[in-house]
């Protein structure tokens, strides 16, 4: 990247929330319906009809407000957004602007550069437009409209432009989207438009106060493409402004086959949109009581989470990391570690033998046929010695095909460790005297041939000898 300019980013976040119905009408919003099954005369737009706000979109935008650390306003206004697009039936969107109901927030995030601290300008509630679908050349290049969409509630969550590369803007977008899927408001499938990304770029001379002309990157699903998108933008109008020419304000697409930015319009400001409040709707007043009973049912969210799994279970911080990073796996993980007292154990089987299964059936951790209750059973009989880790792994094999408890497969298949000193003294004895060209390499001071002895006494006892007895006989005997 060319040093002489200094990028300057700043995100324009849409959440959509997960609630049954739309934000003004009764309609549902199950994604994948038939087009045009879920809609209704307010969400069509038809003369007359009223619309009728949703609270629970509002208990939504409260949450997501509290955990950004945003100011939430006691009086926020809903106005009108005019603008025309074939997929917006009204002519106009039911948005917030001057009043919006949540601002001054801020994320911590941390890049390779260090921890940096972006400021959030505003959160508002809005209704999303419909959608169109394009035909193929072939079906005559028609353009079907479905308003399965419209009237879909959407938080907008704008950042203040600080951050300074592509790196920082997917750190901040990445941090955001695992807290709006930890608080439960959204799915963040980017695949299905639950969590979509605008982005306003520019670049200035470094040392200048003022910012360039910035170009919006409209409507970006996924966290590498952002990235891509960010990069080339940045490239293309240092190299235009190096060749004489001028960055001009403007909407542009990102093609994610080819990998760069072409103009789509004009960029609006404000006033063209003639934004006036919705004669409609309400003020909505939002009063304390409301605002403390949101934050007192706030989950911990995964910063601390972590800072807890390391300071309280004494978790490295990879581990924590892993854990905490995903809400339904960390309520797994805590689970195993109310009913066992040993969190890194938990940790360990949670992450590796729990995650493995998963990954290989690709089903989610609600999924999982090995209940906490099943894994921590079989991590005290490793903690008592009953087992060894490696019959664990067996036996956590059949716990996940027939949901036994480890207790039961252990008894039926016979599987008990092996703790008895003369019987494992006695399997010690065979394998020395079965192996003497061995013995002298040991004792010729190559200890690595510890390990054969270890492997043949345990294949000897079908894995069942305690490891760490094997171990102390093999090295008193052959030292002999």
């Amino acid at each position: 990247m060319n040093s002489i300019f200094e990028p300057v980013i700043g995100l324009e976040v849409h959440v959509q929330l997960n609630t049954a119905t739309k934000i003004f009408c009764g309609c549902s919003t199950a994604f994948g319906a038939t087009p045009n099954s879920q809609t209704c005369p307010v969400c069509l737009g038809l003369p007359g009809a009223l619309p009728v706000l949703n609270r629970q979109v509002v208990e939504n935008a409260i949450t997501a407000g509290l955990a950004t650390n945003c100011q939430i306003a006691p009086r926020s206004i809903f106005a009108r957004k005019n603008y025309f697009y074939p997929d917006l039936p009204k002519g106009y969107q039911i948005s917030q602007y001057e009043l919006p109901i949540c601002e001054h927030g801020w994320l911590d995030i941390e890049t390779d550069n260090g921890g940096k601290r972006i400021g959030i300008t505003r959160i508002h509630m809005e209704e999303d437009a419909g959608k169109l679908l394009h035909a193929e050349e072939s079906e005559g290049g028609s353009s079907l409209v479905d308003l399965n969409r419209a009237c879909t509630p959407l938080l907008e969550i704008v950042s203040e432009p600080d951050m300074r590369s592509s790196d920082e803007a997917v750190a901040y977008l990445k941090k955001l989207h695992q807290i709006v899927v930890y608080l439960g408001i959204t799915d963040g499938n980017m695949e299905e438009g639950s969590f979509r990304c605008d982005a306003n770029v520019s670049v200035r001379p470094h040392g200048q106060e003022k910012f360039g002309t910035r170009a919006e990157l409209k409507n970006i699903n996924s966290f590498r493409f952002v990235k891509e998108a960010i990069e080339y933008e940045i490239d293309r109008q240092i190299e235009l402004i190096e060749d004489g020419g001028k960055v001009v304000q403007e909407t542009r697409l990102f093609n994610a086959d080819t990998g760069i930015t072409r103009s789509m319009r004009g960029k609006e400001e404000a006033h063209d949109y003639r934004y006036f409040p919705d004669p409609d709707l309400l003020p909505l007043n939002v009063d304390s009581d409301w605002i403390e009973r949101v934050r007192g049912e706030l989950p911990e969210l995964p910063a601390a989470k972590r800072q807890r799994y390391q300071e309280q279970l004494g978790l490295s911080d990879y581990d924590a990391e892993v854990l905490a990073a995903e809400r339904p796996m960390a309520e797994y993980f805590e689970r195993c570690t109310a009913l066992h007292d040993n969190p890194k154990a938990c940790a360990n089987w949670t992450m590796g033998e729990v995650q493995r299964g998963l990954n290989e059936q690709s089903i989610s951790i609600g999924e999982c046929p090995v209940t906490p209750e099943l894994l921590t059973g079989l991590i005290a009989r490793i903690d008592d010695n009953t087992i060894s880790n490696k019959i664990a792994k067996q036996v956590f094999d059949q716990i996940w095909q027939t949901g036994k408890s480890a207790d039961v497969i252990i008894e039926e298949q016979g599987l008990k460790q092996v703790t008895d000193t003369g019987a494992i003294e006695a399997l010690v004895d065979e394998v020395i005297a079965a192996n003497p060209a061995q013995v002298e390499q040991f004792r010729a001071g190559q200890e690595k041939v510890l390990g054969f002895f270890v492997g043949q006494v345990m294949k000897a006892s079908k894995g069942k000898a305690n490891p760490q007895m094997v171990n102390e006989l093999l090295r008193n005997k052959l030292k002999g």
